[in-house]
């Protein structure tokens, strides 16, 4: 879907059409603390953008519509959305409130077929079909992107962007991914870039040129993964099941803050919501990860992990307490937010 949350909102509200919509924390004049979760594209045009500070988006464009996040009204249209987009292939898969993959190749031939040898003017007509439908019934623009994986399909769809439709065929996956900059291949994120781009390395073209054991050497075992995809290899399947990988609650204080009593208060209601949330999906966890974010966005993870699987409060209370005391005799630096996210087993 299109900069889903704040085309929500534009749909609700008519007279917002056409002026910046920022969808997230409440600036404040200037002074908010939390960010942007969707900005449609006007306010884009500004330089706004998810996971930007809302403070700095305020000082982008004071006079954008800033709007708080209503998820109640964002769950029920990506409800319906997806109820319409399960039509159109037996193998589905939500990812998110507003991205899905289908796998056509079940619509062609009734199976799967692992040379790919679809229709692909069947696919985009199926694929055009879908964007009117969901279009007319929830009046709502959406961008699909085609191709013989889920990687592909997925970087076309960004390419296509707004309401658009781009198909990359097998023969044509070369060409469409060696212009493009390193930061458009999945995976592949700030730190990781930076690192590529102190070694001259800018476009996917030049990507390739690195080794996988050269890549193994800079990354671990995500250098297998960057090599493969740099070649636009991706032999994850359309999973009809969604699995949740993990569970995870954050919390941005008002005021960037060193008070114990603050901190520690927060964090429990944080540890609580968290093991409800497990509690109610019948989960148990091993690996338990503290982020805490510090003055200047400085942001630093710790973890732990169980020798068993485990859905013990006290455990996680324990476990988690001791890992943000490690960062306060660490880090004598004001906090800005805390957050605690464990892994499923």
């Amino acid at each position: 879907m299109d900069y889903f949350f704040a085309q929500v909102e534009e749909r609700e509200n008519p007279q917002f059409r056409g002026k910046p919509v920022v969808v997230g924390a409440d600036p404040k004049g200037g002074k908010g603390r939390g960010v942007v979760s969707t900005a449609n594209y006007e306010a884009r045009k500004y330089g706004i953008h998810s996971a930007l500070p809302i403070s700095k988006a305020y000082q982008l464009c004071p006079k954008a519509i800033f709007l708080p996040v209503n998820m109640e009204l964002y769950q029920k249209a990506s409800e319906n959305i997806m109820e319409i987009i399960k039509k159109y292939s037996k193998i589905f898969e939500q990812v998110s409130l507003d991205e899905a993959y289908l796998d056509l190749s079940y619509n062609f031939y009734g199976r799967r077929n692992c040379t790919m040898r679809i229709s692909w003017e069947k696919a985009e007509n199926l694929a055009q079909k879908l964007k009117k439908e969901i279009f007319e019934k929830e009046k709502l623009t959406s961008t699909i992107g085609i191709g013989p994986n889920k990687l592909i399909a997925k970087m076309a769809a960004e390419k296509a962007k707004p309401n658009g439709l781009l198909i990359i065929k097998p023969n044509q996956v070369r060409k469409f991914l060696e212009p493009l900059d390193i930061e458009d291949l999945p995976g592949i994120g700030p730190k990781t870039a930076e690192k590529l781009r102190a070694i001259k390395i800018n476009k996917i073209k030049e990507l390739k040129t690195l080794s996988e054991s050269k890549l193994k050497s800079l990354f671990g075992i995500t250098g297998e993964t960057i090599y493969q995809k740099a070649r636009g290899i991706d032999e994850e399947p359309v999973s009809p099941e969604k699995v949740i990988k993990s569970i995870g609650k954050e919390h941005t204080f008002e005021k960037d803050t060193r008070d114990p009593e603050i901190i520690f208060n927060t964090f429990e209601k944080i540890i609580e919501d968290v093991h409800q949330e497990l509690i109610e999906n019948k989960f148990s966890f091993k690996t338990i990860t503290v982020i805490c974010r510090f003055r200047g966005f400085e942001t630093h993870t710790k973890s732990k992990t169980l020798k068993e699987p485990t859905n013990d409060l006290k455990i996680l209370k324990k476990e988690a307490k001791n890992l943000l005391l490690k960062f306060l005799i660490e880090n004598l630096k004001l906090i800005r937010l805390i957050g605690l996210r464990v892994k499923i087993c």
